[in-house]
C-alpha cells in the first residue's frame, strides 16, 4: 500500500476533515436523530456479532436512539464491508470490522474498495487472542512438546481454522514459519465444526477463539496449549503465551467500529468518546470478559494505526505462505 493511503487513513482516524467546522459541530450535537445500523459480516451468535450487540446496546442507551445490528454474511466479510463503504457517509451506517479486514486486502485481488483508503476508523472495541487447543489425549501437552512433536513428524500434525485466509489460518502459518515446523492446514466453515473434529480426535490442534472454547477448557474437554497474544491474558493467566516458547510470536484478532471515509469527523469523535466510555464501564467489561475477550479502548487515530500495521504484517505472511482463496 502506498504511503499516501496510509497517511490519508491515519489523518481520518485523527479526526481531521476539510469541511467547515460550524455545520459539522451542529451535526454532532444532534446526532443521531434516527436509527443507526451496524453492519456485521458474520452471522447472528458469532463472536463479532456478540461484540456488536454489546456496543449497540450501550450506544442506544447513551444516545437515546436505536443502533440496530444488520448481519450481512458473505465473501469473508467483504459483502458487509462494501455495503458500509458505499453507504452515505452521514454516521448512520457503521461496520463492525474484524481481523478479516487485515487479511482480505491481500487475499482478494478484485475488491471494489481499498479498506484503508475508503474506511474511517471510529473506535477499537476488543482485542482478544486465539487459543491453541487440542484433545487432552494428544501427544503434546505444551507448546514446546507440540513443536518437538511436529519436528519429529513433519507434515503429520493437522491444525484447524475457520477458513482459508482467515486470521486463524494465517496465525498457524506464522507459527510454522517462526517455529520451523510443517503442519497441515484443515479449513472449516465455522469454529464449532473444527471443535467437533478435535473432540473426535480427527484433528490435532485448532486456533480457536476464547469465546468459542473457554467453556470446554474450563470443563477439561479441551487442553489449552497456549494463547497467541504477546503476553498472557489477564482473563486466563494460567494459559502460557506462544511467545514464551517462540519469542516474538503474536497473532491477535481485533474488532472495532468503522464508517465510510467521508463521515464527518465530529460524528466519528462523538462515537469514539461514547464507545470508549462504555468499554471502561465495569458492566460492559464484564460482558466482554464473559465471552473471553478484554475491551480495548483507543482513539480513532490509534485504531487507524493498528489497522494499517496489522494489514501490513499479515500481507507479508500471506505472501510468504502463498495463501490464496478460491
Amino acid at each position: 500500500m502506498t504511503k499516501l493511503i496510509r497517511r490519508r487513513f491515519l489523518t481520518l482516524g485523527a479526526g481531521a476533515a476539510a469541511l467547515s467546522l460550524g455545520p459539522r459541530v451542529a451535526a454532532a450535537v444532534d446526532y443521531p436523530t434516527r436509527p443507526v445500523r451496524i453492519l456485521v459480516g458474520y452471522g447472528a451468535g458469532s463472536g463479532l456479532d456478540l461484540y456488536a450487540r454489546i456496543v449497540a446496546q450501550w450506544l442506544s442507551d447513551r444516545l437515546n436512539q436505536s443502533f440496530v445490528i444488520e448481519n450481512r454474511v458473505g465473501a469473508g466479510t467483504n459483502v458487509a464491508a462494501e455495503a458500509m463503504i458505499h453507504a452515505v457517509p452521514d454516521g448512520y451506517t457503521l461496520f463492525m470490522a474484524s481481523a478479516a479486514q487485515f487479511t482480505n486486502a491481500s487475499l482478494y485481488s478484485h475488491l471494489s474498495f481499498n479498506f484503508i483508503r475508503d474506511a474511517a476508523p471510529v473506535a477499537s472495541v476488543s482485542r482478544g487472542p486465539f487459543v491453541i487447543v487440542t484433545d487432552p489425549s494428544f501427544a503434546a501437552k505444551t507448546m514446546a512438546e507440540l513443536i518437538a512433536f511436529a519436528k519429529a513428524n513433519p507434515g503429520k500434525v493437522t491444525f484447524g481454522s475457520t477458513g482459508a485466509g482467515t486470521l486463524s489460518h494465517v496465525s498457524g502459518e506464522l507459527l510454522k514459519m517462526m517455529a520451523g515446523i510443517d503442519m497441515v492446514h484443515v479449513p472449516f466453515h465455522a469454529e464449532p465444526q473444527a471443535l467437533v473434529e478435535i473432540f473426535g480426535r480427527r484433528l490435532d490442534i485448532e486456533f480457536s477463539t476464547l469465546a468459542g472454547s473457554s467453556a470446554f477448557i474450563r470443563s477439561g474437554k479441551l487442553r489449552a496449549l497456549a494463547i497467541t497474544s504477546a503476553h498472557r491474558s489477564e482473563l486466563f493467566p494460567a494459559i502460557p503465551a506462544v511467545s514464551e516458547t517462540v519469542p516474538g510470536y503474536e497473532a491477535t484478532p481485533w474488532a472495532g467500529i468503522c464508517a465510510p471515509r467521508a463521515t464527518p469527523a465530529d460524528i466519528v469523535n462523538k462515537l469514539n468518546q461514547v464507545i470508549n466510555a462504555g468499554l471502561t464501564d465495569p458492566k460492559v467489561k464484564a460482558q466482554f470478559a464473559a465471552i473471553g475477550t478484554p475491551t480495548t479502548p483507543l482513539t480513532s487515530g490509534e485504531y487507524g494505526e493498528a489497522i494499517v500495521a496489522q494489514t501490513e504484517k499479515w500481507a507479508k505472511v500471506i505472501q510468504a505462505a502463498h495463501i490464496k482463496v478460491e
